[in-house]
C-alpha cells in the first residue's frame, strides 16, 4: 500500500489522482454508468452465491444432510461477523463516494483509512470468539446434540480466519465506491473460484467434512485479501493509506457507523431471524427441517444477490450525484435501477414457481428433502417479485446519507413483520409455518417502503412534486 511517513501532518493538503472513476459518476449516461457499475457488482456477488450454493451441496453430498444442518445453525454466529463487516464496508464507501463527490479528497483518504482500523479490531474480536467461545456460542442458540460436533467445526475454523473475512467484504466495498466496480468484482471471483476447487478436494478427498469446507473458504477470502493488497500498493486506487490516518476520527467513525447501521442491523437480523426459525423448526420439525431450510436459503440469497448487485452498484453513482446536487441523475438513477431489480424479481419469482424440484435435487435426493424443500421454497418465494423496490430503496436512503429509513425497511422485513410470524405460525401450522412467516412479512415490507419513498424523496426534491 501506498504508506506514508507516519510524522507527516494529516492537516496538510493532498490531491488524489481520481484515474477518472470517480469523475465518471457525475457525467456518464445513467444507462450505460448503471450498467457498468452494477454488472461487475451483480457478477461479483452472484458468483459469491454460487460458491455459497457449491458449498452447500458439497456439504449435503460428502457430508450429509446432519452436516448441513450443522453449518446451518452456525450462521447466526458468522452472520454477526459478516454484519458488522458489510456495516462498516458500506457506512464507509458512502462516506468514500460523498467526500469524492464533494471533491474531498483529502477527507476520502482519512475515512478509507479509519475503515481500515474497524475491520481489523473486528476480525480480532472474531478470532477470539473461535478460539473461546465457538461451543458456548451455539448452546446458546440451541443447537441439537447431533448437529453441535459439525456445527463446532464449521464455525471455529470460520472464525479463527474471520479477519480475512472482514477485510475482504468491506474493502470491496470502498474500491466500489470510487467508481471501480470491475475490480470489486475481480476479486470476488478469484475468490470464489479458489473457494470452489479447494472444497470438493477438502471434502472428498482428503476426507476433511465440514472442517474441510470451511478452510476452503477461508483460504479463499485470503486471496481476495492478498489481491486487495496488491490493487492498493501497485497504485491503481483514486485512494491512498496513510499510516498517520489509522488513527480513529471519532466524527468519522460515527458517520460510518451510522451510514452502515441499516446494513448491520438488516445482517443482524438475518441472523436473530435464523436462531428463531432454527428454534422453531427445531422444536416443530427436527435437524432435517433445519437443513431444508439451509438448501432453500442458499437458493434464495443466489436469486436475490443479482437484485442486491444493482442495489450496490448504484449507491456510489447516487452518492456522488446528490454530493454533487445534481437531483435529475439522482432521479434518472433510482428510475432504471427499480426498473431492473423488479425485472429480475419477477423473473426469479416465475422460475421458483414453475421449477422448484431440480434447484432441490442439486443438494440432496432424498424423498423428504425433495418434497418437502419444493413446498418450502414456493411458499417462501410467493412474495419475491416485491423484493426488487425493497433492496433498491434500501440502498438509496443509505447513498443518501438516511440510514434510519434504510433501516427501518430492513427491520420491518427480518423483525417487526417477520420473526414474530415465526414464533406464531408454527403453534397452528406445525413447522411450515415458518414457510409462511416469509411471504407475509415480504408484502407488509413493501408496504412500509413504498409509504417511505413517497414521503421521503418528496421531501428531499428528487421526486417531482406535481
Amino acid at each position: 500500500m501506498n504508506l506514508e511517513d507516519t510524522k507527516e501532518n494529516p492537516q496538510e493538503k493532498e490531491e488524489v489522482n481520481t484515474k477518472d472513476h470517480s469523475t465518471k459518476l457525475g457525467t456518464e449516461p445513467i444507462g450505460k454508468l448503471l450498467f457498468r457499475q452494477s454488472f461487475p457488482a451483480m457478477l461479483g456477488i452472484l458468483i459469491m452465491g454460487l460458491y455459497n450454493v457449491a458449498d452447500a451441496i458439497f456439504i449435503s453430498r460428502g457430508v450429509g444432510l446432519l452436516g448441513l444442518a450443522g453449518v446451518t445453525v452456525a450462521f447466526p454466529v458468522i452472520g454477526v461477523l459478516m454484519a458488522l463487516a458489510g456495516g462498516i464496508g458500506i457506512g464507509g464507501a458512502s462516506v468514500i463516494s460523498r467526500r469524492l463527490g464533494s471533491g474531498l479528497n483529502k477527507d476520502a483518504n482519512l475515512a478509507f483509512a479509519n475503515v481500515i482500523s474497524i475491520i481489523c479490531f473486528i476480525g480480532i474480536l472474531g478470532l477470539l470468539a473461535g478460539l473461546f467461545f465457538a461451543e458456548s456460542l451455539l448452546l446458546l442458540f440451541g443447537t441439537s446434540a447431533e448437529i453441535m460436533p459439525y456445527a463446532v467445526d464449521y464455525l471455529r475454523v470460520i472464525l479463527l480466519g474471520s479477519v480475512f473475512f472482514t477485510a475482504a467484504m468491506s474493502i470491496t466495498n470502498i474500491i466500489r465506491s470510487e467508481g471501480n466496480a470491475k475490480m470489486a468484482m475481480l476479486i470476488m471471483l478469484k475468490a470464489s473460484v479458489l473457494n470452489v476447487i479447494l472444497t470438493p478436494i477438502f471434502v472428498f478427498v482428503l476426507h476433511w467434512g465440514v472442517k474441510g469446507a470451511a478452510l476452503a473458504t477461508v483460504l479463499s477470502q485470503m486471496l481476495a485479501v492478498i489481491v486487495v493488497i496488491a490493487y492498493f500498493a501497485l497504485g491503481k486506487s483514486s485512494l491512498q493509506l496513510h499510516v498517520a490516518n489509522l488513527k480513529l476520527d471519532k466524527g468519522l467513525l460515527k458517520e460510518i457507523t451510522y451510514v452502515g447501521s441499516p446494513t448491520f442491523v438488516r445482517q443482524v437480523s438475518g441472523s436473530i431471524l435464523f436462531i428463531a426459525a432454527n428454534y422453531m423448526l427445531l422444536l416443530h420439525g427436527g435437524d432435517m427441517a433445519v437443513a431444508i431450510l439451509g438448501i432453500v436459503y442458499r437458493v434464495l440469497m443466489l436469486t436475490i444477490m443479482p437484485i442486491f448487485g444493482i442495489a450496490q452498484g448504484m449507491q456510489p453513482i447516487l452518492g456522488y450525484n446528490y454530493g454533487a446536487n445534481q437531483l435529475e441523475r439522482v432521479r434518472d438513477v433510482l428510475s432504471e435501477a427499480m426498473k431492473w431489480a423488479s425485472i429480475l424479481s419477477i423473473t426469479v419469482f416465475v422460475l421458483i414457481m414453475l421449477f422448484p424440484e431440480p434447484l432441490i435435487r442439486m443438494f440432496s435426493n432424498e424423498p423428504f428433502a425433495v418434497e418437502d424443500g419444493k413446498t418450502a421454497m414456493r411458499i417462501i418465494f410467493a412474495m419475491a417479485f416485491l423484493t426488487g423496490v425493497q433492496m433498491v430503496a434500501g440502498g438509496l436512503y443509505q447513498a443518501l446519507g438516511m440510514p434510519k429509513q434504510a433501516m427501518l425497511i430492513s427491520l420491518s422485513r427480518q423483525i417487526i413483520f417477520l420473526i414474530p410470524f415465526i414464533l406464531l405460525l408454527p403453534i397452528f401450522m406445525g413447522y411450515q409455518g415458518v414457510w409462511w412467516a416469509f411471504p407475509i412479512a415480504e408484502f407488509m415490507g413493501f408496504l412500509l417502503t413504498v409509504y417511505f419513498l413517497n414521503r421521503d424523496l418528496r421531501i428531499r426534491r428528487i421526486l417531482h412534486t406535481t
